[in-house]
């Protein structure tokens, strides 16, 4: 029997794009240092032609500036690309918190309802993506609904699109559809709790076995350990980017999610206390540093 190379062994395959692997790579001052880009990059499959197309696409989104060429280069995360990683980490804690049993639901329903005109069709339809990347479902048209208070996330979205005097907002703790008013019932009609789950059974099913791996007394090597956290960093993104994170009162329990999440904790942690002994000092994911010590934080309360 031949030796197993511990990265090696079966676990569920993950394709990492490269804008995740730009994005997990952000240093803590907003920074992404190109040549530590390209070092990364063939760990996971990736060739310098994808990075330079990455890189190239990003600087024209204007989600990066770019300083200097090649490996010696500085990306510097633009305005935009900081507010956008800002609220990701506070969707984060709250999905651990609710874990934790740290934010239970007050039963009270959110809605915005909005009539744009269709001179400003760009305006709504963004306003719609937006909403929905916020959590809420369509109740009918121009009216959705989340179970989490996020007025102040949607009027910051309507200011920028300059209609926040089209939106009403409101809220309620009885709220109907025709004969059904239970609100898991209602949440089951609302949101795809199927399609999500599956995703958190796919987390799961990534993260078991690279936890096996960390665990691993032989350990793994600092780029082994760089590619599980990207790994995971893609695999926890595919998930979380559609959950509205419903209230445990509202979904069925036990939840995938919470098991799914929980391994992925358990990995954070591994993984930084990798990095503390020095193993993984210079390619740490610093992104998810940002999540693990959200995890932190909830575990210590």
């Amino acid at each position: 029997m031949t030796e197993t190379d511990p990265l090696h062994t079966p676990t569920a395959p993950v394709q990492v794009p490269t804008r995740m692997l730009v994005e997990a790579l952000i240093r803590t001052d907003h920074t992404v240092d190109a040549g530590e880009l390209y070092d990364a990059a063939p760990l996971l499959g990736m060739t310098d032609q994808q990075v330079r197309l990455c890189i190239k696409r990003l600087v024209a989104e204007r989600r990066f500036v770019q300083e200097g060429r090649g490996r010696k280069a500085l990306l510097r995360a633009t305005g935009a690309t900081k507010q956008a990683l800002g609220p990701d980490v506070e969707f984060v804690t709250h999905a651990f918190r609710q874990d934790a049993g740290l934010a239970p639901w007050d039963g009270t329903w959110h809605l915005v309802a909005f009539a744009v005109p269709e001179a400003t069709r760009t305006a709504r339809d963004t306003l719609r993506s937006a909403l929905t990347r916020l959590g809420g479902a369509p109740v009918q048209g121009g009216l959705y609904v989340s179970a989490n208070a996020w007025e102040p996330y949607v009027e910051d979205e309507a200011r920028r699109l300059g209609i926040l005097d089209r939106l009403t907002l409101l809220t309620t703790d009885d709220l109907r559809q025709g004969d059904v008013r239970d609100p898991a019932v209602l949440a089951r009609t609302l949101w795809p709790q199927d399609e999500i789950a599956d995703r958190y059974r796919r987390l799961a099913s990534v993260a078991e076995p690279r936890l096996r791996q960390l665990q691993d007394e032989a350990g793994l090597s600092s780029p082994q350990q760089l590619t599980v956290a990207v790994e995971l960093a893609a695999e926890f993104t595919r998930a979380m980017e559609p959950d509205p994170l419903l209230p445990p009162e509202l979904l069925p329990q036990p939840w995938p999610g919470t098991e799914a999440r929980r391994l992925v904790a358990r990995c954070w942690e591994l993984l930084d206390r990798l990095e503390k002994v020095g193993a993984a000092e210079e390619q740490h994911v610093r992104l998810f540093r940002l999540y693990g010590e959200a995890v932190r934080q909830i575990t210590d309360a």
